[in-house]
């Protein structure tokens, strides 16, 4: 693979990861998630000599997009399209739901499916539609990296009990796309929830409970069995 430059960073007061990914050699970047501080995130990118041509998007959801949450306000996209016009690459299953949330307009848009692949520079990025969190939850591979949004998080997963959740999907993402990437795959997740920013598949294979459920049966008896610490 190209050189990467590849950021993981800690914003906003809901815990949340924005993350860069660019290529070293043209200098072109794009940013996952990008909300809260967004000025900010440009002009760190940008001072880095570093240039935003897209904004990736995991799901629709106000603390990783921009919009009214709990009482707070967030920037995201509407104001990173005020400070630097650029695309913004959403599932096709959540566009919709992205315009209703953030306001931006259709031409800002790039409807993707899963399986499409994105070049910045030389550095390729493939996407994974993971519903379940939400319709068109989507996670990002880049060579070895998995940035996965709300679907896995470090010892945990997704919530999947508010509107547009289903959890037979999310058993579907988590048992049939994401366990089966290699285990050296490293674990990029949308919320620092845990003791540590990272971790590999092979340990969430073994240790997060939310990868080990044997069957849809079980899984369904799990998710009604009470409250779990699904964030």
């Amino acid at each position: 693979m190209a050189p990467m430059h590849f950021e993981q960073l800690p914003c906003g007061e809901m815990a949340n990861f924005v993350y860069v990914i660019g290529d070293e050699s043209s200098r072109q970047c794009v940013l996952v998630d990008p909300a809260w501080d967004v000025r900010g995130l440009y002009d760190h990118v940008t001072s880095a000599g570093y240039q935003p041509i897209g904004a990736l998007v995991t799901h629709y959801h106000q603390d990783h997009v921009g919009g009214s949450i709990f009482g707070l306000e967030i920037e995201g996209l509407a104001k990173l399209l005020e400070v630097a016009p650029m695309k913004i690459y959403v599932n096709k299953h959540e566009a919709d739901g992205l315009r209703k949330v953030t306001g931006v307009s259709e031409s800002d848009l790039v409807r993707v499916e899963g399986g499409a692949k994105l070049n910045v520079g030389a550095i390729e990025i493939t996407f994974l539609h993971t519903p379940g969190h939400t319709p068109g939850s989507q996670c990002f591979l880049v060579g070895n990296r998995l940035v996965s949004g709300d679907t896995l998080f470090i010892g945990g997963c997704g919530r999947v009990d508010l509107p547009g959740a289903d959890p037979d999907q999310m058993y579907e993402s988590l048992t049939q796309r994401l366990a089966k990437l290699p285990d050296d795959t490293i674990l990029y997740p949308g919320h620092d929830y845990a003791d540590r920013p990272t971790s590999t598949l092979g340990d969430e294979k073994r240790e997060n409970l939310y990868l080990r459920v044997p069957s849809l049966e079980a899984w369904r008896r799990l998710m009604g069995g009470g409250p779990r610490d699904l964030r």
